[in-house]
């Protein structure tokens, strides 16, 4: 692999900014100075580091977000804050991408990602990845509509078969009736996705969305102890439990 290549997948800046790098005598491959761009190493071998500082060579980043509400879930937006803008500046790379999305109200656990491989796992409604919500909506959720959702929702505007959600009520709690009467939070868990799918099969049964969080994906459990607005790196276990449950790891 040519140096310039491994510095700049390693996050240390673009391929002109790491050849600048080199050519003032900051890296050095093996304790030596280094003076060429062009120079071929094996990555697996070789001490690379820059101002004496080891440079980790890392291709692939895994990060779980607690997103707030107010942000969309993409990369850019003339309009709208991305929650691309909630990185730290030592820890964003252009490569970087949600897997999936959750609306602008929406809050919860969200995976920033370079990898396409399992991103595509994650989505695909063909890998039946479990997504699981808490939701709180106006109305009395009953047996009944726990035995609809089982049963599957057809979802206005989407052909094919009807959308099945395990649904599970958590607690009812009665406001004040002048205010807004009854709401119910719940627990739901979906395996294909489209857009707005948890609000519209809720409207579908004549209930309206309040507030929606994801809290799973797959293995993967929205850690209790990230804010809103608060990241970090998946952890090797997690990383690997994820790819096991979304079939990622066995093609």
């Amino acid at each position: 692999m040519r140096l310039d290549k491994y510095l700049a997948e390693s996050g240390l800046g673009t391929r002109s900014e790491v050849k600048t790098f080199i050519k003032k005598g900051r890296i050095t491959v093996d304790d030596v100075l280094v003076k060429s761009d062009k120079m071929q190493i094996d990555a697996n071998l070789v001490a690379v580091k820059f101002d004496g500082v080891p440079v980790v060579h890392q291709t692939l980043f895994y990060y779980m977000l607690n997103k707030p509400a107010g942000l969309v879930s993409v990369t850019q937006d003339n309009v709208h804050q991305t929650v691309m803008s909630l990185l730290r500046p030592g820890d964003y790379r252009a490569d970087l991408f949600p897997a999936g999305r959750l609306d602008k109200d929406t809050t919860g656990l969200l995976l920033l990602t370079n990898d396409g491989d399992l991103a595509h796992h994650l989505l695909s409604p063909h890998k039946h990845v479990a997504k699981e919500y808490h939701v709180r909506v106006d109305g009395h959720v009953t047996k009944r509509t726990i035995e609809a959702f089982a049963a599957g929702v057809a979802l206005h505007g989407e052909k094919g078969n009807p959308f099945v959600g395990e649904l599970t009520l958590e607690t009812i709690t009665k406001d004040d009736v002048m205010k807004s009467g009854y709401q119910s939070l719940v627990r739901l868990v979906i395996h294909r996705g489209v857009y707005h799918q948890v609000k519209r099969m809720f409207r579908a049964v004549g209930m309206e969305v309040k507030s929606l969080q994801r809290v799973r994906m797959g293995s993967l459990v929205l850690d209790a102890g990230l804010s809103e607005g608060d990241y970090r790196a998946l952890s090797d276990a997690e990383l690997r439990e994820l790819q096991k449950t979304s079939g990622a790891c066995l093609e």
